[in-house]
C-alpha cells in the first residue's frame, strides 16, 4: 500500500489572537487541515483550541523576534492594534506604532513572505465634503478633529511604506467599514444603547459589515499574489436612523451645538468610552468604494445588514450555511 505523502502545513502567526476578531480567525483557520496557528497576545484566550499555540508575549520584545528567528512563518495576520480609550496616549503610540514597526522588521529580517494588516475605513474620516464613495487613494483625514485616530493612520501609512521598502513581502492593508458582531467597538456599543443619540438635521449614510465577513476578507488577502490596499464593505449602506430602527431602538434627538458638551462631560466622568469627536460620525458619511476587494480578492459579503445588527445585539443569526447561532455581545 502506497504511503500517503504528508503536505507541509502553512504556518501563520496572529497578533491580537485573544481579541474577538483574532478568535474568529483562529477558529476558521483551525478547521483547515493544512494550517498551523500561532497566536501572540498578552491577554488570556480561555477557549483556545488545543493545537493552537498561544504566546503571551509583547510584540515589541526580543522574545517575539525569537519566534521568527527559530521557525519558518508563512503569513502574519496583524490584528493586534490597541483601541482601548482608557489607555494613555503614550502606551497607545508605543504599542501601535512601535509594535507594527517591529512586526514588519521581523518579517523582513526572517523571510516572512506575507503580512496582512487590519486597518479601518475610519482613517478617511467623516468630512462634509467626502465624495459618495472613497477609493483607496483618498486622503487619510481621520485625525482632523479626532486625534485618537492618528495612531491608526500612522500604522496604515507605515504598512504602506513596506510596499517599496520590502517589495519581497506581499503586504496587504485592509480597511473595513464599521464592524458589527460580538466586538467591543463604537458602533456595536452605540446600537446596544436603549436611546442611541442622533443629531437634528443629520442622517449620514452608514456602511456596516458582519465580523465573519471581515475574517473572510482577511483570509482572502492571505492568498499568494495579493498585495496592496483594499476597502472592505458589507452588502449595502443605509441611513443612520434606519440602522437604529433595525436595532429596535428609539433614537434620542440632540441639537448639534449641545451634543459635544454633553458627550465631553460624560466622557470625563467615564460614563461613556466614546470621545466627543466621534459625534462627527453622526453628522457626515464615510462610505467606501470596495470594487478592488470584490474583483481582486473575489470577496462578496455573505451576511446582510440586518444580520450584522442582530449579531451586535445578541440575537439569533443564521449563517450562510443555514446554521443558527445565538450571538452574545462581548
Amino acid at each position: 500500500m502506497a504511503r500517503r505523502k504528508r503536505t507541509k502545513k502553512t504556518r501563520v502567526v496572529i497578533t491580537g489572537i485573544s481579541g474577538r476578531l483574532g478568535q474568529v480567525l483562529t477558529r476558521r483557520l483551525h478547521r483547515m487541515d493544512n494550517m498551523e496557528v500561532i497566536g501572540i497576545d498578552r491577554r488570556r484566550f480561555p477557549q483556545r483550541p488545543k493545537d493552537v499555540e498561544h504566546l503571551r508575549i509583547d510584540i515589541r520584545r526580543k522574545a517575539c523576534e525569537d519566534l521568527f528567528r527559530r521557525r519558518r512563518v508563512d503569513v502574519i495576520f496583524h490584528l493586534g492594534l490597541m483601541h482601548d480609550p482608557r489607555r494613555g496616549s503614550d502606551e497607545h503610540h508605543s504599542w501601535n506604532i512601535l509594535g507594527t514597526q517591529r512586526i514588519f522588521d521581523y518579517a523582513q529580517r526572517h523571510g516572512v513572505p506575507k503580512v496582512v494588516l487590519l486597518s479601518s475605513a475610519d482613517v478617511y474620516g467623516p468630512q462634509d465634503d467626502n465624495p459618495a464613495f472613497l477609493s483607496e487613494s483618498a486622503p487619510l483625514l481621520g485625525a482632523l478633529g479626532f486625534p485618537q485616530i492618528r495612531d491608526l493612520i500612522s500604522v496604515d501609512m507605515l504598512a504602506q511604506s513596506y510596499f517599496w521598502r520590502a517589495p519581497e513581502i506581499e503586504t496587504v492593508v485592509l480597511r473595513p467599514v464599521h464592524i458589527l458582531g460580538q466586538v467591543d467597538n463604537a458602533l456595536s456599543n452605540y446600537l446596544r444603547l436603549k436611546r442611541p443619540p442622533v443629531l437634528f438635521g443629520f442622517d449620514p449614510m452608514m456602511q456596516v459589515i458582519h465580523e465573519e465577513d471581515v475574517i473572510t476578507a482577511v483570509m482572502a488577502a492571505a492568498k499568494p499574489g495579493i498585495r496592496g490596499i483594499f476597502n472592505v464593505a458589507g452588502p449595502y449602506g443605509l441611513p443612520l436612523r434606519q440602522l437604529v430602527e433595525l436595532a429596535g431602538a428609539e433614537a434620542l434627538e440632540l441639537p448639534h451645538p449641545v451634543a459635544p458638551i454633553l458627550v465631553r462631560q460624560a466622557h470625563l466622568l467615564r460614563l461613556v468610552d466614546a470621545p466627543a469627536a466621534e459625534l462627527e460620525y453622526l453628522r457626515y458619511a464615510v462610505t467606501v468604494d470596495d470594487r478592488r476587494a470584490r474583483e481582486l480578492l473575489r470577496f462578496t459579503p455573505q451576511y446582510s445588514v440586518s444580520q450584522a445588527v442582530d449579531a451586535a445585539l445578541g440575537r439569533v443569526v443564521t449563517d450562510p450555511a443555514g446554521q443558527a447561532a445565538v450571538q452574545s455581545p462581548g
